[in-house]
């Protein structure tokens, strides 16, 4: 029988993710995983047995927490479509603003994974919970905006879908935006008139 695991395998998952959100799949090293997971490499290796394992984990752990806060932050939003909208937006920005006063800007898995060459062929896993998160992130934003149409606060000749896809690029937009150093406040400027199109 193996030895038992000496540490939380949800918070090396987490840490892991933390950093491949920063710097991508390629940029992180396993010395970096260590360090911020707090293991040692045969540790890390005993329990995931390669860099890409880890990944794959970290990454599956990474949408799943995301999806999550997501349905948090529309639960607790106002009921109308618009504020629902606005509360992710700013949900974004506020992770920037908190990121940037720790001197970077937040990152993003999933945006880092979707602009990886070759990432997704090289492992299918990562292919399919990349279109799996992108799926259940438009189908989210579809609801929300057929729900303003109907309370009024968005277009009523606002297509659901176009919008959707429009607010998931708006956010992957201003995510990599951020890594180039534009502020919270230009940032937030800029996803408000991405909803505008929506809004009116």
């Amino acid at each position: 029988m193996g030895r038992p695991r000496s540490f939380d395998e949800t918070a090396v998952l987490d840490a892991a993710a933390a950093e491949f959100r920063l710097h991508g799949f390629a940029d992180t090293s396993t010395e970096q995983l260590c360090e911020a997971a707090g293991v040692r490499r045969s540790s890390l290796y005993n329990a995931f047995t390669s860099k890409e394992e880890l990944f794959v984990r970290a990454l599956e752990r990474y949408v799943t927490v995301f999806r999550e806060r997501r349905a948090q932050v529309l639960a607790d939003a106002p009921p109308s479509g618009a504020e629902r909208l606005r509360a992710l937006m700013e949900g974004v920005v506020e992770e920037e603003r908190a990121a940037r006063e720790q001197g970077h800007a937040a990152g993003c898995m999933v945006v880092h994974s979707r602009m990886t060459p070759g990432l997704r062929e090289r492992d299918e896993r990562v292919a399919r919970i990349l279109d799996r998160d992108q799926r259940e992130l438009v189908d989210l934003l579809e609801g929300v905006i057929q729900g303003g149409r109907l309370d009024g606060s968005v277009r009523a000749d606002a297509d659901p879908r176009e919008g959707a896809l429009l607010v998931a690029t708006v956010i992957s937009g201003l995510r990599v935006t951020a890594q180039s150093g534009v502020e919270p406040g230009l940032l937030r400027q800029i996803a408000l008139n991405g909803l505008h199109s929506l809004l009116g």
